[in-house]
């Protein structure tokens, strides 16, 4: 059976995407980061998030991107912000900077160890957590904010209870928004949502997907943050090492089926996280029928 005919077997369509960008670090890269954005903003995102990088390493070019988008373009920008490696006075000004930039949505990370280490260490003047982060920008002003969840738990956390309850302290620090790790079995979210629902946690939690373009990329992600890559998908990509154009065209079927499994799931919202570039996620946004004439060409063909 054909992709496309195994996909008109869906009936459900996902209503809201996204789209996370990281900041360029290159002319070329810039050029290719404005050509994604602007490709993909022709299905009308929900919102565009960028990266902050380790330690705000990519401060200014965070800030200058999500201004960009804030002034430049119709699309709902928001910001990646993190408290590694600095004082609640550095975090507070930088939260200040986005609302000065027209920018009202924050998404709240605790942030990766620093130095190489394997262990956390939070700034001795700085937040703590993201807990910590989320109520300290819900003072400063009228922010949306978005927080991480971890659907196989985060690497250091030490049970379930704990996963939860941190996810919980983030919501009733003002979060109305949780975004998920990258996962390719489509039960191990459900179970996870089921599970957050059972600990109180209500606020939307909407499923991250991370388009496969080079799958030995895609082992050093899964490594750091502890995703589990499924066998299925290990051998979907055996013997493509050194053909990515196939790659792209595995990678594609393989994130379309996923989207139109969540929503069959009842999932409505989608976040793509693109690494810069437009073509798989296009390609699977055009399936969905997202844009406004894609709609009219897919409610003919169901109706057909």
């Amino acid at each position: 059976m054909s992709i496309i005919a195994n996909l008109r077997q869906h009936k459900k369509r996902a209503k809201r995407i996204s789209f996370e960008f990281f900041p360029a670090k290159s002319d070329k890269g810039e050029v290719q980061l404005w050509e994604s954005i602007n490709r993909l903003g022709l299905f009308n995102p929900d919102f565009v998030s960028v990266t902050y990088g380790a330690g705000g390493s990519t401060r200014e070019r965070t800030h200058r991107t999500v201004a960009d988008l804030a002034k430049k373009t119709s699309y709902r920008p928001a910001a990646h912000l993190t408290c590694v490696s600095a004082s609640r006075d550095e975090v507070d000004a930088v939260v200040e900077g986005y609302a000065a930039a027209g920018v009202k949505h924050i998404v709240a990370l605790r942030g990766d160890p620093q130095d190489g280490s394997n262990v956390f260490r939070a700034h001795p003047q700085g937040y703590q957590n993201a807990a910590d982060l989320v109520a300290g920008i819900a003072k400063r002003g009228d922010f949306e904010i978005t927080v991480a969840a971890y659907p196989e738990r985060h690497p250091d956390s030490p049970s379930w209870d704990h996963e939860l309850d941190n996810l919980k302290r983030k919501v009733d620090a003002g979060a109305s928004r949780a975004i998920t790790q990258f996962f390719f079995d489509n039960d191990v979210y459900e179970a996870f949502v089921e599970r957050a629902r059972a600990a109180g946690i209500s606020i939307p939690i909407i499923p991250g997907l991370l388009p496969v373009y080079k799958f030995a990329q895609l082992k050093s992600f899964a490594a750091m943050c502890g995703a589990t890559l499924p066998h299925w998908l290990a051998r979907a990509f055996q013997g493509l090492d050194d053909d990515l154009e196939t790659q792209r065209m595995v990678s594609t079927a393989i994130l379309a089926e996923q989207v139109f499994d969540l929503a069959e799931r009842g999932v409505e919202d989608i976040h793509f996280y693109t690494l810069n570039r437009s073509e798989i996620v296009f390609a699977v946004c055009h399936l969905m029928g997202l844009g406004p004439e894609l709609q009219a060409v897919n409610l003919s063909v169901e109706a057909a």
